[in-house]
């Protein structure tokens, strides 16, 4: 290896290093959303602007994320987006949840990575401590119940709990009208 590829390769392992530190230690404690969403999409986050973002929360590769409009996110949640992560308007994901796009292969003598994108329908509702795994499809208004890990799709309007998540129960097809509404939100510091 000559001494030009290695002085690259140390400088992309420092580009990457800075971005994750940026993405999971600096930005998610800005007290401000505002200015932890506008330096989540200078890093190449697709986030649309009636967006909430709790303090404390970690990303893995902002560039494969995407966030529509009216979206709510909570405190502590970590979003995997290494494979692509896409959350649909309106969706509400709770305190200390964990979406994984990417695992490991326990079966390859390298333990390699491996996954798939995930998304998060229109107003589904993901609950506090619960899990998705890589490549798991959560449909419109999907309710997954606290602590349940989803290793498999959940149709619309389909509840989900348990380890694996199994279905509970269904929920009532409506005009949820629970969006996330910056115009009127004036709690800018939390």
């Amino acid at each position: 290896m000559s001494i030009l590829s290695t002085i690259k390769k140390h400088l992309r392992g420092i580009k990457y290093g800075v971005e994750w530190n940026l993405a999971n230690s600096i930005i998610p404690n800005i007290l401000s959303h505002t200015i932890r969403l506008f330096l989540l999409r200078k890093l190449g986050a697709k986030i649309a602007n009636n967006v909430k973002m709790y303090r404390g929360f970690s990303i893995r590769n902002p560039k494969g994320l995407i966030i529509e409009d009216g979206v709510s996110i909570g405190p502590k949640v970590l979003l995997d987006a290494r494979m692509g992560l896409t959350i649909c308007k309106g969706a509400v994901i709770a305190y200390d949840a964990i979406i994984w796009t990417m695992n490991h292969d326990y079966n390859d003598i390298s333990f390699s990575p491996k996954g798939a994108p995930v998304s998060i329908g229109k107003n589904a509702w993901i609950c506090s401590r619960s899990i998705i795994l890589p490549g798991v499809k959560i449909g419109e208004g999907a309710v997954v119940a606290s602590g349940a890990i989803v290793n498999k799709d959940v149709e619309a309007y389909t509840i989900v709990g348990g380890i694996p998540a199994k279905v509970i129960g269904n929920r009532e097809v409506k005009a949820y009208k629970y969006e996330y509404n910056s115009s009127n939100d004036y709690t800018h510091l939390i």
